[in-house]
């Protein structure tokens, strides 16, 4: 038995990305933001380390994936691939590591949604002591 599976809850870094590959085929890309700390034995204090994650999804879920914006809080579920080249200019191949997303759960606190909609019902007070 084999599994390939991550799971990561961050804070994505920018708004996604479309892009195109070398076949015209349409692909999502964003990068998502997980932290965690630790405390230093010697000194005591809390050092925090942030970990970047490429994340690329293809297909009609993609077209979800490019609605995600800067900040948005998110659950991505999917497998880790690795991919090696050699830029034009390095003599050594390059080796990126990312996640192909097959799953993405939005997860934006119910107080904030809640708040957005309450800004189009509310009526102003000015109008309401006409």
């Amino acid at each position: 038995m084999y599994l390939n599976r991550a799971t990561l809850i961050g804070y994505l870094g920018n708004d996604a990305e479309i892009r195109n590959d070398k076949n015209d085929q349409k692909f999502t890309t964003f990068s998502v933001a997980t932290k965690t700390s630790y405390k230093d034995k010697e000194s005591g204090a809390y050092v925090s380390h942030t970990e970047w994650h490429r994340c690329i999804v293809f297909g009609k879920f993609g077209e979800f994936a490019a609605t995600l914006k800067k900040g948005a809080h998110v659950q991505v579920e999917g497998e880790i691939r690795h991919t090696e080249y050699t830029p034009k200019k390095a003599k050594k191949p390059v080796r990126t590591d990312s996640i192909r997303v097959t799953s993405i759960l939005k997860l934006d606190r119910a107080e904030k949604a809640a708040a957005d909609e309450q800004e189009f019902d509310e009526i102003p007070v000015e109008e309401e002591a006409e």
